[in-house]
């Protein structure tokens, strides 16, 4: 089993992929904020997870594997979040005048994410997800459901972070 080193910390976070979900401690350094480590420069390939537990969908009924350690490729990733309840600071300022909050719907593989963007006042939906380039975007407030799955309980998060590349949005 893996060790953490002197600077490393691990982190409860939950992984969406296109036909799983997966929760484990990610493996980060110390000071790491987890909610937004993905926007970090220099990351590795692969996100290392510690006592993972991964969810597979393939049509039939889930099935399921854990591993002691886990190794997922980041560019496969749809989204990712802190697993509550644990929480940190979020990725703006509130008071920021030329910023909305828009209601959102997001279809991430198997799930369905209810949620808020943030979006400049000065252009409408479209315009700013064609603009902003970002590698991640963040969702605030958000409700994960499977529509497929009703075994699956709601998953309420107050932030996480989408790859806009990867989902299909609706409003």
């Amino acid at each position: 089993m893996y060790s953490l080193g002197p600077n490393e910390k691990s982190t409860p976070v939950v992984v969406y992929a296109r036909n799983k979900l997966i929760q484990g401690d990610l493996v980060t350094i110390e000071n790491a904020r987890v909610s937004i480590w993905l926007r970090m420069q220099d990351l590795p390939n692969y996100i290392h997870l510690l006592n993972a537990k991964i969810l597979f969908f393939d049509g039939s009924a889930p099935k399921s594997l854990t591993f002691n350690e886990y190794y997922f490729p980041i560019e496969r990733i749809i989204a990712f979040h802190l697993a509550p309840p644990a929480i940190e600071q979020l990725d703006y300022n509130p008071d920021a005048s030329d910023r909305t909050l828009v209601d959102v719907s997001l279809i991430l593989g198997e799930f369905l994410l209810k949620g808020k963007i943030r979006l400049s006042t000065r252009a409408d939906f479209a315009t700013g997800l064609e603009v902003s380039h970002m590698t991640w975007l963040s969702v605030y407030e958000a409700e994960i459901t499977s529509p497929f799955l009703s075994q699956i309980p709601v998953i309420h998060t107050p932030m996480l972070l989408v790859n806009p590349r990867q989902v299909s949005f609706g409003i």
